[in-house]
């Protein structure tokens, strides 16, 4: 606070003179028309930004770059192979609990599930080939002059690459 502004102990009983209240009329009438300490209300950084070049990117640690699809797909293949490990050591543990694990029963346990997902997996991938290959089909009648836009935008490695094809 300020040092002219900041009231002092109260007076005991005592009645200031005209000249001490005229004096305090004039200060408290100046501190009211006063302006306020400017507070700033933005900020700008200054700091130089970092250099950009022709430099080619450096492999991070961690999950290598990829594409979305490819993320996807082993983050979905990860989870799957975490999926049977328990399955497959309470099998484990039922065959030599019950004196059954004969290597013969472990490795058709074992193989069973690779067996039968293989080709379910190849057909599933076969009708997403199938729907990937045709395109929707997609037919308008207008009875007007029509002016038709088309913007494909492509972002790989940092560059945007846009199509537009008037029509």
């Amino acid at each position: 606070m300020f040092p002219e502004t900041t009231p002092g102990p109260p007076a005991s009983d005592t009645r200031m003179s005209d000249a001490e209240a005229a004096t305090e009329a004039s200060r408290l009438i100046a501190d009211a028309y006063r302006p306020a300490p400017h507070t700033p209300t933005a900020y700008r950084d200054t700091s130089p930004l970092p250099a950009y070049g022709d430099t080619p990117p450096v492999t991070q640690p961690g999950t290598p770059p990829m594409s979305q699809r490819a993320v996807d797909a082993s983050r979905l293949m990860l989870t799957a192979g975490l999926a049977t490990v328990p399955p497959g050591l309470i099998a484990i543990g039922v065959l030599i609990a019950s004196r059954q694990a004969d290597p013969t029963v472990i490795g058709m346990i074992c193989a069973a599930p690779a067996a039968v997902a293989v080709p379910i997996l190849a057909i599933a991938r076969l009708f997403s080939r199938v729907a990937e290959a045709t395109p929707d089909t997609h037919h308008h009648h207008y009875a007007g002059p029509v002016r038709q836009e088309n913007t494909t935008t492509h972002v790989r490695k940092a560059v945007v690459k846009r199509n537009r094809i008037h029509g």
